[in-house]
């Protein structure tokens, strides 16, 4: 498994901070990640440094057919295709192409890097999706092989995932039949919380399938190391939040081994 999608259309449940995250932990362990930001708020762009306007976009990438310009490296092994605010208007635009469930798709297995197809260059694809269930996530699902789902620890949150399991189950069985439910993520974490114990505990109790033992804690950290374009991982390594992501890319290695069949 190589593509992955982070999805949650509840905003603020540390959809991007996972994905830039675990993104970061697994290239300081060797491996080679692309980080495809196709959220109009572009936060996982910010997040790793990198403002660019809509002509160095993913949005002009679909444009042109050819996301090979637009791929910036923003720290070693990991890899971004950015996003801009132009994207808000790509739902729109999709509406009048025939393919409009498959353009991101498509998108990712024509380009190239380094002389090599996209999808052999990278070991891994993490698309960061925004906060909705539109056209462009229909786009991430379809693009993708798996998901991962991160879900803060609070109620409202717990009580929409029902609602996006089903979408992508719907996805599975009308657009993209190899996608799987890959893994569930616990965010913001407060092991002194009750509410933290519960929701974990409910969560347990229905999606014990494919939840991750390493759970996400809250830290101020996060905040400060996106301020500074920077991973948690790059901006305090020894933190509990930076500590927290090299488990969970540990385990995400492990998971990915025995889905491959390799461990």
């Amino acid at each position: 498994m190589k593509t992955l999608a982070f999805i949650n259309q509840k905003g603020g449940v540390g959809k991007t901070t996972v994905c830039v995250n675990l993104a970061r932990a697994l290239s300081l362990k060797g491996f080679k990640v692309l980080v495809v930001d196709f959220d109009p708020q572009a936060n996982a762009s910010s997040g790793l440094g990198i403002r660019v306007k809509k002509e160095q976009s993913i949005y002009q990438a679909i444009v042109e057919g050819d996301p090979t310009p637009f791929i910036k490296q923003p720290f070693p092994e990991l890899y971004l295709l950015p996003s801009s605010i132009d994207l808000v208007g790509l739902e729109i635009e999709l509406v009048g192409y025939s393919k409009r469930e498959y353009v991101l798709k498509e998108l990712l297995e024509k380009g190239n890097y380094n002389h090599q197809p996209i999808k052999s260059f990278f070991d891994f694809i993490f698309i960061d999706s925004p906060p909705s269930l539109g056209l462009i996530t229909v786009n991430i699902l379809t693009a993708s092989e798996g998901v991962v789902i991160p879900l803060q620890c609070e109620y409202y949150a717990l009580e929409g995932l029902s609602l996006l399991v089903r979408t992508i189950k719907g996805i599975k069985k009308s657009l993209n039949p190899n996608l799987v439910l890959f893994g569930l993520v616990l965010t913001m974490y407060d092991s002194r919380n009750r509410l933290s114990h519960e929701i974990a505990e409910e969560a347990e109790k229905h999606f014990k399938w494919i939840i991750f033992k390493t759970k996400i804690p809250r830290s101020v950290k996060v905040s400060e190391a996106q301020s500074f374009g920077k991973p948690v991982l790059d901006y305090d390594r020894q933190n509990r939040v930076s500590l927290a992501f090299q488990d969970l890319a540990l385990e995400f290695l492990s998971r990915i081994k025995e889905r491959e069949g390799l461990g």
